[in-house]
Parts: structure tokens; C-alpha cells; sequence
């Protein structure tokens, strides 16, 4: 799975995506590729409130580092402002959606192209391409 990416679901069942980002008591972190989507760890924060406190999201984005999107049903504007900081894309599903069904979208769209923010978290996993460069340099110019 060296192409895959890291993405986040916040569940407390771990089949369903059935939380608020702000107070998910759970994440299940995925590494997901075309052919695969393997379960890498399980964060779990206990119960916690739907009450404004930001001081909870720094621990949860931070848990967060190095993937490229967290599914969940609902995210406050704060939290879109920080995960988006860090690179990580919010994605609000509907209530009932399944991991399973949403890793299988998500191959899905990786085989037949990407949306903006899947081609950009894929285009970081590979590394930028030393070559570029010298590939512009050798096109044709016009002024």
C-alpha cells in the first residue's frame, strides 16, 4: 500500500460514520489505495460535548496528522478552518453512511479520477517529482 492515503472516520461503531467531528468519541483510521482499504488504528476520546470548546479540536487535528480527509457528519466552521490549515479535507457524509461503502467510493474515485482535494493528498503521497523542472525548461515558449 505505498500509494495509499491515510483518511479518518469518525465512528463510534466502527462500521458507521455516526459522529460530529468536535465530539466524536472515536476515530477509525484507515489507509486506503485503489485495491485496498486496511484499518491502521482505532482513537478513542471518551464522551465529550457538543459545547464550543475548542480546545478539544487541537488534540483530535493533531491525532490527524498525515491524513488527507476525516468523513464525518457534521463540522463546526472553526474546524474546517484548522484541519483545512493542516492539509486535512472535512468531508460531511449522510447519516448511515458505511466505512466500507465510503472506502469503495473513495477507490472508486481514485481509478477514475480524482476530485481536487483526492488528487492533491495523492500528489503529496507520491512526492513531488525531481524531473519537473527539466521538463518545463525543455518545452516550447512563447512570448
Amino acid at each position: 500500500m505505498d500509494t495509499a492515503i491515510k483518511v479518518a472516520f469518525a465512528t463510534t461503531d466502527m462500521e458507521t460514520v455516526n459522529q460530529h467531528f468536535g465530539s466524536a468519541q472515536s476515530f477509525a483510521l484507515y489507509a486506503v489505495d485503489i485495491e485496498h482499504a486496511q484499518l491502521l488504528e482505532v482513537a478513542q476520546f471518551g464522551e465529550l460535548k457538543e459545547d464550543g470548546n475548542e480546545a478539544k479540536l487541537s488534540v483530535k487535528i493533531a491525532l490527524l496528522d498525515g491524513c488527507a480527509a476525516v468523513y464525518c457528519q457534521a463540522v463546526g466552521g472553526s474546524a474546517i478552518n484548522q484541519l483545512i490549515a493542516k492539509g486535512i479535507q472535512p468531508v460531511k457524509v449522510h447519516e448511515g453512511s458505511t466505512i466500507k461503502d465510503l472506502c469503495v467510493d473513495l477507490q472508486n474515485e481514485m481509478k477514475a479520477g480524482p476530485s481536487s482535494w483526492l488528487a492533491k493528498a495523492l500528489q503529496q503521497q507520491q512526492g513531488l517529482d525531481p524531473g519537473r523542472f527539466a521538463r518545463m525548461a525543455d518545452e516550447a515558449w512563447e512570448e
